[in-house]
């Protein structure tokens, strides 16, 4: 599988990478070595995970997905010379007193520990891409829409933490840095401060992307653009509603699949991903590709795959028949007329994930 390179810095990963929030909860230790071995061997060599992870978040599986993938890497030896490996920090919390005892900040001091601890855990030496997992300062995440100046409050700057980041770097801990759920705001200040103070320039954005959430595209595509910042795609498959398991029964009822992450878990279903409007949305993207030939799934991922912004698409699975699945459907080509319509659909519903 060819690669592409991660902004200006030395990194060239594959197209797909390999994410790994499920390993700890829906993903046994056992399975998750399987699907790492088996997408090794797929040529898929990038893999995303999180300090934070499993999800749904749990004090339980807090820090669990990268002790398994370290684990997965102590029993292969020569594995770590052929993987490349991207993590990251948690922003400040979100109803998590597990995580830095629930504070409201994350500071370079945090950040370093952090790293440290996921070296640990990664049986590693040095991190290729260490992001932060979500900004510091106040801006609508995860379902909020609007900004709200009146919340905003005394953290760490955007220098503060690219400052932690830099020791990392200079200590040979880390090899490239990122950000993740971030706004064209954030992404110019992270590039203009390092290029004014001479630190670490982020290499990537960690955003979502997909067929029922292409926000992206409303001023951060010419950000990254212009400023050579590559995006890594997650949730191509919208948490499942692009694949077409929840068109039937919708995501709580008879027919809905009963292991699956919404169906399974309520803090999941009460996000932007369980929406009415989300399902609705998706349904008619399902359709269309159903009318073209292909499954939701090809569609869905064809499309992140092919797109002129995406650098690499994060795909998250539970077993073998989902990794094969993604993988096959890289290649997949969407057709001019294809592409008109979903923009059609788009025109119509929007962004509904945002």
């Amino acid at each position: 599988m060819k690669t592409v390179q991660l902004g200006q810095s030395d990194l060239h990963v594959t197209p797909i990478c390999l994410g790994t929030m499920t390993f700890g909860e829906q993903v046994g230790e056992p399975l998750a070595y399987t699907l790492l071995d088996h997408a090794l061997a797929r040529g898929v060599n990038f893999l995303d995970t999180a300090e934070m992870y499993a999800v749904p978040p749990r004090a339980e599986t807090f820090q669990l997905t990268e002790t398994i993938i370290g684990n997965w890497i102590a029993s292969r030896p020569g594995v770590r010379n052929h993987i490349t490996i991207a993590t990251k920090v948690a922003g400040p919390s979100r109803a998590m007193p597990w995580v830095r005892g629930g504070a409201m900040d994350t500071t370079a001091a945090d950040i370093v520990a952090a790293c440290d601890g996921s070296l640990r855990r990664l049986r590693t030496d040095a991190i290729d891409l260490y992001q932060i997992h979500w900004p510091n300062r106040n801006l609508p995440l995860f379902g909020s829409s609007s900004f709200d100046p009146t919340r905003d409050r005394d953290v760490a700057s955007i220098h503060e933490q690219l400052e932690g980041l830099a020791s990392l770097v200079r200590a040979g801990k880390v090899r490239a840095v990122g950000v993740s759920n971030e706004s064209p705001y954030g992404v110019h200040e992270f590039v203009r401060l390092a290029e004014q103070h001479g630190l670490p320039r982020i290499a990537s954005v960690q955003n979502c992307y997909c067929l029922t959430n292409r926000s992206h595209e409303n001023g951060l595509d010419e950000t990254m653009h212009r400023l050579q910042v590559s995006l890594l795609a997650y949730s191509p498959l919208g948490y499942g509603l692009l694949t077409g398991k929840y068109d039937a029964g919708g995501i709580t009822g008879p027919l809905a699949p009963a292991d699956s992450r919404i169906t399974l878990f309520e803090s999941v279903r009460k996000q932007r991903w369980g929406r009415p409007q989300a399902l609705q949305a998706a349904r008619l993207y399902n359709a269309l590709a159903r009318q073209h030939g292909l499954t939701p799934t090809q569609m869905a991922l064809g499309y992140c795959y092919q797109k002129w912004c995406v650098a690499s698409t994060i795909i998250g699975v539970t077993s073998m028949a989902q990794l094969d699945e993604n993988i096959d459907a890289y290649g997949t080509v969407l057709s001019p007329e294809l592409l008109q319509s979903i923009d059609a659909i788009r025109a119509e519903h929007r962004d509904p994930t945002v």
